[in-house]
């Protein structure tokens, strides 16, 4: 067998167009681009006021099956899809998160897709890219630091330190810093209190970052996050610090949505990145919206399984952008499916019929979930070159039974050309169904019963358990008035259960809950299920040992 290039070997011989050129194709001339240098830019704020009347195209989501070690694939089908829809000849875009630096150094490794359904510059993305993580953090952590500036001199608005909620973040996995004592040393330092970290991408200055419409919008949004509580409980927002306009002009050129290009030259924006399992896994509104007015066709993604990023792009993105998807690919393995079905990782190689049809059962139930929301569904296997006709052929079936069409796409190693028979299919569903999207759940159910609403529907689960403190809280934020703001669920990204080695589709087990977290810029209640954290921390052989930079200074490791 001929070998196999490293997705960096195939983005380092990758010919790249001058960006303006990639600008230009979707009607973006150079005024309206701030360059970083020949591969990269920022589309600027008035060239999208132009574009704000244009009529909008085609959203379509691109989700997966529960993830497994082995693999699925789901921004290399997102890439992969566009190449293809540009392939066919439609005029299409795709939008996708920014890379924290915590998975590129720790277990998962980076998030610019891979082999030939790539988009470049892929260590430029991976790493600083244009300093937009890097500006959110600074404007988290500016805020941290009024808050304890606040209560050090006089804290006229009597914040009580035992209440305050707003933590600090950085974008690395570093589980040490997960619980601290700040303030110590002394008068001049501070008052002593408990805090801690959270990694960037759980940060709600990120979810207001990634849900604002304009800089207005992020600039209320942002006085409007509760830092902590008074004595008597009474709710501290940023606006009472005066600190919302400073941290809008820290966000202001970073909030302008980044054109890069795949690896066949076709524009993609990517921009912000919550992750999904303890966010709200999509990438920012300004850019969805932005790529609508500018293609066609747009291709975004939503973080994790479509129990996780999927549920949240319909119940919170969709919901509070009124954006109303077209269609939504399902990406899966034949690998990821063999693993759900009770193979190994390491006998994976091996042709397992039955395992791909046990496998199944954990992409029907996303399929049935995905239905629940009225957006027509396909099914797309990333194709691995171990595959064998068989295997594929079982899951075409299964998804037949279902009354879903399925389509091997070879994306991978063929690039566009592999995933035009999966394009022609998105098109002809397009045009042929209506969706009739809506969300799970209604906004004046009460939090409580949100929050079983997605359990029960969405995970399988027969309830949802937590100790009376945190009923409580459900309580107390209804009271508040955040009633009305939908649930963004944090949970191992692994299993429809809170339990990660409970594969395939389990049912009638219950979530508990561990804590909720109020998001008032953001607009929705945290639910913190099981023993999911906030601040992941590094495996225990970290993918950093292998990044280096040789002797000709190109970075290598990289994945």
């Amino acid at each position: 067998m001929a070998s196999v290039k490293s997705d960096l070997e195939i983005a380092n011989l990758a010919y790249k167009k001058p960006i303006t050129e990639i600008g230009s194709s979707i009607g973006i001339n150079e005024d309206g681009l701030i360059l970083y240098g020949n591969d990269k830019a920022k589309i600027t704020y008035d060239f999208l006021d132009k574009t704000s009347k244009n009529k909008d195209g085609k959203l379509i989501l691109v989700t997966a099956i529960s993830p497994t070690p082995a693999g699925e694939g789901k921004t290399t089908t997102s890439v992969g899809l566009v190449d293809g829809l540009c392939s066919i000849g439609k005029k299409a875009l795709i939008c996708l998160r920014e890379p924290s630096l915590g998975p590129c150094f720790g277990m998962k490794g980076g998030a610019a897709g891979g082999g030939y359904a790539q988009v470049v510059p892929m260590t430029d993305i991976n790493l600083h890219f244009t300093g937009d993580f890097h500006a959110i953090s600074a404007a988290h952590n500016l805020l941290s630091a009024l808050v304890d500036n606040h209560i050090h001199w006089e804290n006229s608005l009597e914040i009580d330190p035992r209440r305050v909620t707003w933590r600090r973040v950085v974008d690395m996995n570093d589980r040490s810093l997960r619980d601290i004592t700040c303030g110590l040393g002394g008068v001049g330092n501070g008052i002593p209190r408990q805090s801690g970290f959270d990694i960037t991408v759980a940060s709600e200055i990120m979810a207001v970052f990634c849900l604002a419409t304009d800089l207005k919008d992020l600039e209320e949004r942002i006085g409007n996050i509760v830092i902590g509580f008074k004595k008597n409980q009474e709710p501290i927002k940023v606006k009472q610090l005066n600190a919302q306009g400073a941290l809008t002009a820290l966000l202001r050129d970073a909030f302008q949505p980044n054109l890069v290009q795949t690896l066949e030259n076709n524009p993609a924006l990517m921009h912000g990145g919550p992750f999904a399992n303890i966010a709200h896994g999509c990438n920012s509104v300004i850019a969805t919206k932005s790529a609508l007015k500018l293609a066609d066709y747009v291709v975004t993604e939503a973080g994790f399984g479509a129990d996780l990023g999927a549920e949240k792009f319909f119940d919170i993105k969709c919901r509070k952008a009124e954006l109303k998807p077209d269609a939504v690919v399902l990406v899966a393995t034949t690998k990821a499916l063999k693993m759900h079905g009770g193979v190994k990782k390491e006998d994976l190689n091996s042709e397992n019929i039955n395992a791909v049809i046990n496998g199944c059962e954990n992409l029907g139930r996303h399929i049935e979930n995905i239905k629940k929301f009225g957006v027509p569904v396909v099914v797309a296997i990333n194709d691995f070159i171990t595959d064998t006709q068989n295997e594929h052929n079982a899951i075409i079936k299964f998804c037949e039974n279902l009354k879903v069409s399925c389509k091997i796409s070879s994306h991978w190693s063929d690039g566009g050309k592999g995933a035009e028979s999966l394009a022609k299919r998105v098109v002809e569903i397009i045009e042929s169904e209506t969706s009739n999207f809506k969300p799970l759940y209604d906004d004046n159910m009460s939090l409580w019963e949100k929050t079983k609403s997605i359990a029960q529907n969405i995970y399988g689960a027969e309830n949802i358990i937590a100790d009376k403190k945190v009923r409580n809280k459900f309580d107390k934020f209804e009271k508040d008035g955040f009633g009305s703001y939908p649930i963004c669920m944090a949970k191992t990204q692994y299993s429809f259960s809170t339990d990660p080695l409970l594969m395939g589709a389990p049912s009638g087990h219950e979530v508990p809950i561990r804590e909720i977290r109020l998001c008032s810029g953001a607009e929705f209640i945290v639910v913190i299920c099981g023993e999911i954290m906030t601040m992941p921390g590094l495996p225990r052989k970290p993918a950093s040992e292998a990044i280096s930079v040789d002797d000709k200074k190109n970075i290598q490791g990289l994945f």
